[in-house]
This record gives C-alpha cells, structure tokens and sequence, in this order.
C-alpha cells in the first residue's frame, strides 16, 4: 500500500480511530494485524519471510541473554546468518549468477521472483535488535508481539528509517493518550511529506524520466538538467515518504528518528552522510565501520575502512554494478577529503577564504553538491545497461551551447526546457526554489512550530494555500510508487 494511495487515504484513519479507542493493553495486536494488511496489499506470500526472520530472531535475542561466553556469539551468528541468508537469496542470488556467466548466461539458469518490498529495511533493523541484545544495551522482548510489531510496524517498514530497538520497543509499553496537538503536528508532517511526493518529487519525475529513459539520445545540457532535477527528485520522494511516516507515528503518539536534515545545505561529504539517510548511515556507522577500527587505526586501514562501508552501502541498495560504483565513489570522496585536508587548509589560507564566510560556505556547499549529483547519475542509471550509463557521463559536458545558442528559444526549448513549456520548467524550479527556503527556514526551528504561533487568520490562509497548491500542482495521473520500496 502506497502512502500516495486512495487505499492509503481510508487505511490510515481507520486504523488511528481503532487504535485510540482501543484499550491500551489491546493495541499491539491491532496495530500488528494492521501492519500485516499493509504489507500483504504488495504481495501476501512475502509475509511468510518476515514470519521466519521474526520468530529466529525473537528467539536468538533471548538466547543470546540467557546464555555466556561463545554460546552467545554463535546465537548471534545464527540471528546474523539467518537475516543475510533471506536478503542474500532473494536479492542477490541473480547478480551472483550474472557475474558468474560473464556474458555466457545461456548455461545458468535466473531465478524468476520479485524481490519483497523493503527486504533490505526491516532486515537491518532485525539485525539492530539482536546485536543491541548480544552488546548488552537492549534487554531481549519477551512479548513475542510486541517484538513482530517491532519489526512490522507499518509507517516505518518498507522504507525506514532504520530504528533501533531501544528507541521502538519501550515506546510500545507507553500509554498514548489522544493529543490534539501532537495529532495536528503529526497531520501537517504527513502533508508536508505529500506534498514534497505528489507535486514536487514527482513532477520533476517527469523531466528526468525524458532523458534517462532513453539517454543514448542526449548529451551536454540535457543530461546536467536531468541530473539535477534527479537530485532533488530523489530527496523529496525518500524524504517525503520518511516525513509521512514519522507523521503517522507521531499521531499516533510514537518517535521516531530523523531521517533527513536539509542534506543539500551540507559544506562537505561527510556532512552530507551526517544528514542523508541517517538511520542507514548510523547504522553502517555503528555495526560496520566502527567494528573495523573506524578512525582508530592507521591511516591506510581508515582508507580501506572508508571505501568497503560505502561499498557496501552501494550494494546494500541494489545488485547492479551501478549501486556499487555509486557506492564506491562516494568512499573516494571521503579518502579524497582525508587526503587533501592539508593543501585545501594551506588554499583557503593563501585565499583568505575564511575572511568571506558567505561566499566560502557557498563554494562548498555547491561543491559537494556537484559530487553528490555526479554519484546520482550512477544511482538514477542503475537498470540500464553500464554503456548507457557510461554514455551518461562521458557525454555529461560535451556538445556544451555556445552564447547564441542559448539565446535561441528553439534550442533552450529542446535541450533545457527538454520540450516542456516554459511554465512547467519554471514550476519545477521554482518548487525546488520553494522547497529550500522552507529548509533554510527550518534551520533554527520547525516551520510546524512556527506558523503554530501565528493567529487562526494567518494559519487557515496558510492551510488552504496549502491545499490549493497540493491539487492544483499535484501529479495524480498515477500513484507513482516511492524510489525507496525497491529496496
């Protein structure tokens, strides 16, 4: 079920009715049968998965609190085994195959299955929960309900963010009382969220679809327009979907963590990992790069460790080569920052950059954009074929306009405007526009909090302003699905 969905629309009220009307000690098994419809409109034969990976890691969690010494480690190897085989099998088997046949495929034989949504999500988040318990920071769930619920709680499934047990599961011995308030706030996050999907996400789905559906026909300005386009593309839908389901939580009285925090205001790339995806970069952060030494090991070793997480950061997203390059380079960019730390210090010296905070902080700001929009190409290309991709980026500047060119209204129509009107051009830019004032807005404060101390005037004009601009810019063609589920 998709939160852009008409099913959505009926879902969610009556689930939130039930649920506070419910006594609180009745709430788990609602809220549980709930998340099992949500997941079984995709596919219901995928619940069996989750079934299995619950009830192996509901047990692995108190058996590794009841036992010592290696006993404890081999059942979490056992809780570890179990959760990679499943996401290794289903997403993975076909990549393995594929590389194996180096071109040679008619001797193998893919195997034909649908990958099930948001494997790779509650996967690491069963995983979160048995290595909290093995380390000692999280007592194992006893209440085998509470612990599915964990798993399956459907605002957070399918796409994230990526919790922790410690933050979820005391959260659902809670008695949540209706709050107006919090029920409001949480409401305005979920439109918010919306509105960033349907009118802005995938209006400039439109653009970038143009030239990557078929990219052999585009070279130079179509493909930085697409590119760029894309950036913001995949931000307000992944971002959007995360505001929608902390809304929904928080309506219902749940925290959950911050996903997102204005990641294009970032000065460098580890600040950009610091506010993209966090769930999933904390998590690569605390159950992989940390284990291998993090910074605490030599400078070589800190390179290795650098480019193996965001490896497997790439292919944690996908078995494409394209996933794993993306992946890769952005382990480069992080060892390149390490190793030019010195000549970029002695550079802004010499420049008396730092004398002009503005304009440093913007040449550094639109420098780690371009880095992080060149890696979207590879992410945006991932199931076309690697020579159209290549096609992508080694004609990413080439055939560039000349001055006339650019003043040639036939030109710019085709090769900005990719054959769209100038008005449709203008709104997807000017909603970015709109989208990154709002961020700059928020830096301080939520503007939730914000327009609350306005007057009832104020609020209502900015509500129905709100709304007319939803159904009025909205894309309602179809329901597109958000990025992210594919994970």
């Amino acid at each position: 079920m998709l939160f852009n969905s008409i099913e959505f629309v009926f879902f969610f009220p009556v689930v939130t009715i039930i649920y506070f009307l419910l006594q609180h000690k009745h709430r788990w098994w609602w809220l549980l049968v709930s998340s099992c419809v949500f997941y079984m409109t995709f596919k219901p034969e995928y619940l069996l998965i989750l079934g299995f990976t619950i009830i192996v890691d509901y047990y692995a969690g108190i058996l590794i609190e009841k036992s010592e010494g290696k006993r404890r480690r081999w059942f979490l190897i056992m809780s570890l085994v179990a959760n990679i085989g499943v996401l290794a099998f289903f997403k993975y088997t076909n990549f393995v195959i594929v590389a194996l046949a180096q071109g040679d495929i008619a001797h193998y034989k893919i195997l034909d299955f649908v990958l099930p949504i948001g494997l790779s999500f509650h996967t690491f988040q069963a995983m979160s929960y048995t290595i909290e318990v093995f380390r000692g920071n999280q007592k194992a769930e006893k209440h085998f309900g509470l612990y599915a619920l964990y798993v399956m709680f459907y605002p957070q499934l399918v796409a994230g963010p990526i919790e922790r047990p410690q933050n979820v599961l005391p959260q659902f011995y809670q008695v949540q009382t209706f709050d107006y308030q919090r029920v409001t706030s949480g409401l305005k996050l979920m439109a918010w969220g919306l509105f960033k999907k349907v009118v802005i996400a995938d209006r400039l789905a439109l653009f970038v679809n143009k030239v990557y559906d078929t990219p052999t026909q585009y070279e130079g300005v179509p493909i930085i327009v697409a590119t760029f386009f894309f950036s913001f593309q995949i931000y307000c839908d992944f971002s959007g979907y995360s505001d929608i389901a902390l809304g929904t939580a928080e309506v219902m009285g749940f925290k959950l963590m911050k996903n997102f925090d204005r990641p294009y205001f970032s000065k460098s790339i580890s600040e950009f990992w610091r506010r993209w995806h966090i769930s999933l970069s904390t998590w690569f952060r605390d159950y992989l790069y940390i284990p291998l030494g993090g910074n605490r090991v030599g400078v070589y070793r800190r390179y290795f460790n650098l480019f193996f997480v965001f490896t497997m950061s790439g292919l944690w997203h996908g078995a494409n080569w394209n996933y794993i390059i993306w992946g890769a380079l952005h382990g480069l960019y992080l060892i390149g920052a390490v190793v030019t730390q010195k000549p970029r210090s002695f550079i802004n010296e010499k420049l008396q950059l730092t004398k002009f905070p503005f304009v440093f902080k913007t040449i550094q700001i639109s420098i780690t954009f371009v880095l992080v929009a060149f890696a979207w190409i590879f992410f945006r290309a991932s199931y076309l074929e690697m020579s159209w991709c290549w096609h992508l980026v080694s004609h990413l500047f080439t055939n560039l306009p000349t001055f006339s060119e650019l003043l040639n209204f036939d030109y710019v129509s085709q090769n900005v405007f990719l054959g769209f009107t100038i008005f449709e051009f203008c709104l997807a830019v000017g909603l970015i526009i709109f989208m990154e004032i709002v961020h700059y807005i928020q830096r301080d404060k939520s503007i939730r909090q914000l327009i609350a101390t306005k007057s009832p005037v104020i609020r209502w004009a900015v509500y129905y302003v709100f709304i007319m601009l939803f159904f009025i810019l909205g894309v309602f063609d179809k329901p597109a699905q958000f990025i992210y589920f594919q994970f």
